[in-house]
């Protein structure tokens, strides 16, 4: 049995993680919306390259920007965007008017959900962006053989968000634009030589951030999904794994754990069958082990009606007094075994039609545990059948009950035999 149990044990919890294994890998459901774009002005700084006695102001001219934005999720996304500004020369400058065109394709990392920020301020965000950038020169007044000067590069920034509602946001933004190549000055004056990211310009923007899509909220304001799915789904392998364990308990410790046991509350020692069921061959109720045992302390049915019409109820003192009306109990417990219920009722049917009578009620412990312990037991047990029998209408001065000890009138090995020792016995005078 316990082979069974074991083996048993092992396919199911096998088989509940091979249902978390694909449960795990199964796409989570896109319900949020990923989609976004950003609108914004700022301003913009241009540090270099610049021909001597060129400069322009500190982010003292306007640039627009304008970006669409998909995230995969709430911590990762793409987006692609352009940058516009007018860069004019500073007091103390020589004058000159340069327009910048900018194009970015660029990876975003959702630092507030990687962060947690839903935690403690569920309107603030803050997303990182890096990427390539293409970026276009164009002079008014040339002096080189172009117009214009086209440059590759980097660009990085941050952008906190302030969320207004599920469909709309602010936004700040500072980025950094690296440029390589240039042939020319920001100022349209020719280089003598082209040098690797040796060009930088600065934005400081500001916006606003529509969001797009037919779901609740956008992924940069969910929580933060992936941990929390994963969290729940952790959260009910562990309940699976708790009913498991609860189920392979065996509560009334016959062998067959509780989810297979269809008799919980099997009385201890008894043989059972797969299904924790005790072996009852004749379905009377009564598991066979127990049978013999109790066929010789209890009179048939037969044999009692027959006795009690011909003697009337005078044959449940003579039974009584000669030790065939017991009640019994399982290892360790006060509580009387539910087919011991009759010997309490004939003997309350006797006292009942016999007014003057009275009885003793003597109870009885096996051999398992100390001396001191069982004596305390058996008197308990007896003291639990007194409080039956008067709950059943007879006067508490008509009984008493003692402590009968141990009985070691059997073997202490066979744990059939001593459960006819755990009992309760009556003498009625």
């Amino acid at each position: 049995m316990k082979k069974i149990t074991f083996y048993t044990l092992a396919l199911v919890v096998f088989t509940q993680f091979g249902f978390a294994q694909d449960d795990m890998n199964v796409d989570t459901p896109e319900d949020y919306n990923k989609w976004s774009v950003d609108a914004g002005l700022g301003l913009v700084k241009a540090f270099t390259p610049f021909t001597g006695g060129y400069k322009t102001a500190e982010f003292g001219d306007l640039s627009y920007n304008l970006s669409v934005r998909y995230m995969f999720n709430e911590k990762f996304g793409l987006k692609v965007g352009g940058f516009y500004s007018q860069l004019e020369n500073s007091g103390g400058s020589t004058p000159f008017e340069t327009r910048l065109t900018t194009f970015t394709g660029e990876a975003v990392v959702g630092l507030g959900s990687i962060l947690n920020f839903n935690e403690f301020a569920d309107w603030l965000n803050v997303l990182g962006h890096a990427g390539v950038q293409v970026s276009s020169f164009n002079f008014d007044d040339a002096i080189t053989s172009s117009d214009n000067d086209n440059t590759i590069g980097l660009v990085a920034g941050l952008t906190p968000q302030v969320k207004l509602s599920d469909r709309v946001a602010l936004f700040a933004d500072l980025s950094v634009i690296a440029n390589a190549k240039h042939n020319a000055g920001i100022d349209g004056n020719p280089r003598p030589t082209r040098r690797d990211f040796d060009g930088f310009v600065a934005m400081a923007s500001a916006g606003v951030t529509f969001y797009l899509g037919s779901n609740d909220k956008h992924a940069d304001w969910v929580d933060n999904y992936s941990a929390k799915v994963f969290g729940e789904r952790i959260t009910q392998l562990e309940n699976e794994l708790d009913e498991i364990q609860n189920g392979m308990m065996d509560t009334d410790r016959d062998g067959v754990p509780d989810y297979l046991d269809r008799e919980p509350n099997t009385v201890a020692g008894v043989a059972v069958n797969t299904k924790g069921e005790s072996i009852d061959q004749n379905k009377n109720g009564i598991p066979d082990e127990l049978e013999t045992a109790l066929d010789e302390n209890y009179v048939s049915k037969a044999y009692a009606s027959d006795a009690m019409s011909a003697d009337g109820s005078s044959i449940v003192k003579s039974l009584a007094n000669e030790g065939m009306i017991n009640v019994y109990f399982q290892f360790d417990s006060t509580q009387p075994e539910y087919y011991s219920v009759n010997a309490i009722f004939q003997i309350v049917k006797f006292m009942k039609a016999n007014p003057g009578s009275e009885a003793v009620l003597t109870g009885y412990a096996d051999e398992i545990g100390n001396s001191e312990y069982n004596t305390t037991l058996s008197e308990n047990r007896a003291k639990r059948v007194y409080d039956v029998v008067i709950a059943a209408g007879i006067d508490a001065d008509r009984l008493s009950y003692k402590a009968g000890g141990i009985d070691n009138s059997v073997s202490k090995d066979s744990e059939t035999a001593r459960q006819m020792v755990r009992r309760v016995t009556f003498e009625l005078k």
